[in-house]
């Protein structure tokens, strides 16, 4: 699977950005999509995640009710719009890919949950 991300930029503190994922060579339907990210100087963490099964959402505590994942499986496109956004919110954001797994209480909550990675888009938030 191939995933290109666009969408990062600089904005102010309390603005909002809309970040992309194309994704190609299997189809969204059947995978599990999410959004990493890697703020200076530290490891990667978990964002949001969407699953194939009924297009369940997990998103983490930092973000949630600012950031929303979704996709659109007919353009096989993937989305995260980022409202409030904070000094705290910049970093490299990555579109992430794995293979979802058959129990439905499953939910995504880290980094390890996906096997394939894009290049990143930088998103820096100033304060």
């Amino acid at each position: 699977v191939q995933l290109q991300a666009s969408g990062g930029g600089l904005v102010q503190a309390g603005g909002s950005l809309r970040l992309s994922c194309d994704v190609s060579g299997r189809t969204l339907s059947r995978l599990l999509m999410g959004w990493i990210r890697q703020p200076p100087g530290k490891e990667r963490e978990f964002v949001a995640g969407i699953r194939s099964f009924g297009g369940i959402t997990n998103y983490a505590d930092s973000v949630k009710g600012r950031f929303t994942i979704s996709r659109d499986i007919d353009k096989d496109t993937v989305c995260l719009q980022m409202n409030s956004l904070k000094s705290e919110d910049t970093a490299i954001y990555y579109c992430a890919a794995g293979l979802d797994d058959l129990s439905p209480r499953f939910l995504p909550t880290g980094p390890a949950d996906f096997g394939s990675w894009g290049q990143g888009t930088l998103v820096t938030v100033s304060s």
